[in-house]
């Protein structure tokens, strides 16, 4: 029998040894890899081709919804499925449109997480039963308001490369060490964070941070090792 090969990516210690522990106790499956970050998502994911990428969203250096974006791009069979704390429509708009084909809230996912990996495995989507309850819900009022979409909220479109430049600054990172772990030069990332700043109308660092913190691209706890 062929295994399910899956990448665990998640920038706690603790719960991927808690995915591991569960997954690996099925017959059918297989974990190839452990990342910690976003960029090393992509690269092991290109690398170690695997059938299933189990991915956070808020995680250091590159978050989940640029990870899935460019692993979507670069290793397009790996099938995707989302597992965090963070359970708005937006974000499940979002990571779906990344590429996603499951979204899991982790307090309930050990209940869903096995059946989630087999019918992403069979080109099914998969997600949380509150999350598919209120898609369902937003779908039957849209229906009855004659398909117009309800309540979209205005969003502010960054490109990829601003939303990666944003991250790195609300961590922390200076313009030299930015350009260093993107490889591009200085004046691209000055440009790329001006950028960023006059769309979201936000002039300083602590704004950039906030914006980052309540879009859930960081977090705000302390990392467990």
């Amino acid at each position: 029998m062929k295994k399910i090969t899956i990448l665990l990516v998640d920038d706690h210690t603790v719960m991927r040894q808690g995915l591991r522990a569960l997954l690996t106790s099925e017959p059918d499956m297989e974990i190839v890899g452990e990342a910690e970050n976003g960029r090393q998502a992509v690269q092991m994911a290109v690398k170690l081709a695997p059938d299933i990428v189990i991915l956070d969203i808020a995680m250091p250096q590159l978050n989940g919804l640029e990870a899935s974006q460019q692993i979507a791009k670069e290793a397009p069979l790996a099938k995707i499925l989302i597992l965090s704390a963070y359970g708005d429509d937006e974000y499940v708009h979002q990571l779906t449109e990344a590429g996603a084909v499951g979204y899991l809230i982790k307090q309930t996912a050990a209940n869903d997480l096995i059946k989630a990996i087999r019918e992403a495995q069979k080109g099914n989507a998969y997600f949380s039963p509150s999350i598919s309850k209120r898609l369902l819900d937003r779908y039957r009022e849209s229906f009855l308001k004659g398909g117009k979409p309800l309540n979209q909220r205005s969003a502010v479109h960054l490109t990829s490369r601003e939303r990666e430049v944003l991250q790195l600054v609300a961590e922390g990172k200076g313009n030299k060490q930015i350009a260093s772990d993107l490889c591009i030069s200085i004046k691209t990332v000055e440009k790329h964070r001006q950028q960023a700043m006059n769309k979201l109308n936000i002039h300083d660092v602590a704004g950039l941070t906030r914006y980052a913190i309540a879009q859930g691209i960081i977090e705000t706890t302390p990392r467990l090792v």
